[in-house]
């Protein structure tokens, strides 16, 4: 049975970010000179955790403890998702995390003894080596305990900082700077459904014809305070991205998407399964190519327990959701992020790129 679900413009939360998920807190740090520009960004669940799921997609991953969320070995709860810059190496910052936790007794009870608990840490990491000048200034555990106490000090519902912060510090989009984005929707039965991308990718995220983000038809009335590039300015920002000199930037290396949507519709773990893999479906509305051999493009899908009704917002509606909420993330990563000088060379964004069609904020 084929099941048509008509485009209706998103709601969004009262933030327009992840955190109007309810229980959800995010924080991040964010590491720039001394040869670094990298960071790491936490998403912070309950005390209790949350059912998660994960769809890997692209040939170069870096990842950590996905294999337990696999539902041929029954799902698991998960109890703060990390995404950070670093590459293999990065995914140190995840046992920070894990240490946090269970300094703050939080994780699964594996013993009779009242103290032996674990965290589950699903995490994820980009490739952003050496791009602040030096290959070892990556992200280690202390960026994983300070991003997740900085989560932890956040109040309940707090805005989340984009563009250039956390995992999205580094992150470059086709030799444009990348970065950080969140959104949310708010469903018609009271569902929220929100996403963070940390946008690092090798394929565009612009329409090549007009210079536009790719996702843009994704926003909500009014979302993107952004107007159509002329074709002179286009054309200059072509030529910009082409110059040889980019080619000593040494930018064109391994890159990746990773990101999270969450939702406090309380889903079975196949259904989560599902909310994962739309959430790289909008991957693919924001970005082209993607999930190429050198990609390790990672969505992450948690449901949080919360006092949704399922039977006010059917799944259908919470997958269309989740795929246009990762995709506005997107957009809103590129067009937040500001250019960095690095000793590579100068990245520049989408607003110095493009000066005349941003018009305001995003």
């Amino acid at each position: 049975m084929n099941i048509s679900v008509p485009f209706t413009a998103p709601v969004p939360g009262p933030r327009n970010a992840i955190t109007d998920v309810p229980g959800v807190r995010v924080g991040h740090v964010t590491r720039i000179g001394d040869g670094f520009l990298t960071g790491t960004t936490v998403v912070l669940l309950p005390p209790s955790g949350a059912a998660a799921a994960v769809e890997v997609i692209g040939g170069g991953p870096a990842t950590r403890d996905t294999a337990a969320l696999d539902l041929r070995s029954g799902g698991a709860v998960a109890h703060a998702v990390v995404l950070t810059g670093g590459s293999a190496y990065g995914l140190a910052a995840a046992g920070g995390t894990l240490d946090w936790l269970a300094a703050h007794s939080r994780g699964a009870r594996v013993s009779a003894a009242p103290d032996v608990l674990v965290p589950l840490v699903p995490a994820a990491a980009l490739y952003d080596l050496g791009r602040g000048g030096l290959f070892t200034a990556r992200p280690d555990a202390v960026f994983g305990r300070e991003a997740t106490q900085a989560a932890a000090d956040s109040p309940p519902f707090a805005p989340v900082e984009q563009g250039c912060v956390g995992a999205g510090t580094g992150a470059v989009t086709a030799e444009m700077k990348g970065g950080i984005g969140t959104a949310s929707s708010v469903l018609a039965g009271g569902t929220v459904v929100g996403a963070l991308a940390a946008v690092n990718a090798h394929g565009s995220t612009l329409d090549q014809a007009t210079g536009l983000p790719l996702a843009l038809d994704a926003g909500a009335d009014g979302e993107f305070a952004i107007a159509r590039p002329s074709a002179a300015e286009h054309a200059a920002a072509k030529r910009r991205l082409a110059e040889p000199a980019r080619g000593r930037t040494g930018l064109d290396l391994p890159n990746t998407v990773i990101g999270v949507v969450a939702t406090d519709a309380p889903l079975a773990l196949a259904a989560l399964r599902r909310v994962a893999l739309a959430g790289q479906r909008g991957m693919a509305r924001a970005v082209s190519p993607a999930h190429g051999m050198t990609d390790g493009d990672t969505v992450f899908a948690l449901s949080v327990p919360g006092s949704a009704d399922t039977t006010a917002d059917p799944l259908h509606a919470v997958l269309a959701a989740a795929e246009a909420a990762f995709a506005r993330a997107m957009v809103h990563a590129v067009l937040h992020a500001e250019s960095v000088v690095t000793p590579f060379g100068h990245i520049a964004s989408y607003r110095e790129l493009y000066p005349h069609a941003t018009v305001g904020p995003a």
